[in-house]
């Protein structure tokens, strides 16, 4: 395992919730992260943000990592969850927090 794969490895499994983004929760700095965000703290979620802007080996690592192509990337006790569209259609459905729930994460029902 790389140096960056060790780094995301650790990320992911440090914290129960991860979302791997471009900026930070209080400063997003792509629609689509700023989305995610929205989600999450409208979920009342407690999650870590890692801004994959920092570094460029972090951008592509954790493309690599979770073999997939796109940021944001959520991840739930270690577990890839999706991207921006898998999550917005997650919530919308009312499944996203229903696997909160169900994976032991805090998070309140829709309204």
């Amino acid at each position: 395992m790389t140096g960056i794969n060790e780094f995301i490895d650790n990320e992911v499994k440090s914290s129960d919730v991860v979302l791997f983004m471009k900026g930070t929760p209080g400063f997003p700095q792509c629609g689509f992260s700023g989305q995610v965000v929205q989600i999450l703290d409208y979920l009342n979620v407690e999650y870590k943000g890692v801004n994959v802007l920092t570094s460029d080996e972090l951008r592509q690592g954790i493309k690599d990592y979770s073999n997939w192509p796109t940021i944001p990337q959520l991840y739930v006790k270690g577990e890839f969850v999706g991207g921006c569209d898998i999550i917005r259609e997650m919530f919308q459905a009312g499944e996203l927090q229903a696997f909160l729930n169900e994976k032991g994460v805090a998070a309140k029902g829709a309204a």
